[in-house]
């Protein structure tokens, strides 16, 4: 349908607000997405799921049309964001930058600050550095696709 961002509703939930419906939707998004359409088989149950924040971003029906999760800093300074994905077709209107806009004002909101990494893929460097990310290392294979290693200091 390709929904225009100033239409998504927004949620920031912990693993245990999500039902298994709503479970089940992001689940289809992300394999959707990583798995089927970036014909890159991975392991997509990693076991982080459940101490993340997610953050979900619904069309007017409730159709998961994006999503992210947000990682606790662990041993690293800074919480970590991934499994960035917007659905194909809602692709292009501001719906991907609406989404780390969420996930920046989650972080900023559980962390005290923006602080945040991610390892993005390699062809969207551009798009997170407009966010003010940089990137702190070079691109390297994750799962068969280039990554490249992205901190945010602000």
């Amino acid at each position: 349908m390709n929904i225009k961002a100033g239409m998504v509703r927004w949620e920031v939930l912990p693993f245990s607000a999500i039902d298994t419906r709503l479970f089940h939707d992001i689940l289809r998004l992300r394999i959707d997405v990583f798995v089927v359409e970036q014909d890159c088989p991975y392991p997509e149950l990693d076991g982080l799921d459940p101490d993340a924040m997610h953050v979900i971003g619904r069309s007017p029906k409730g159709a998961v049309i994006a999503y992210a999760r947000i990682l606790p800093a662990g041993e690293h300074d800074r919480p970590a964001i991934g499994r960035v994905v917007v659905d194909q077709v809602d692709r292009g209107n501001g719906v991907g930058r609406r989404l780390m806009e969420q996930c920046l004002h989650a972080v900023q909101e559980l962390h005290g600050s923006r602080r945040s990494r991610l390892a993005a893929q390699a062809h969207l460097r551009k798009f997170y550095e407009r966010l003010g990310y940089m990137a702190t290392g070079p691109e390297y294979p994750l799962d068969g696709i280039p990554h490249i290693d992205m901190e945010l200091n602000g």
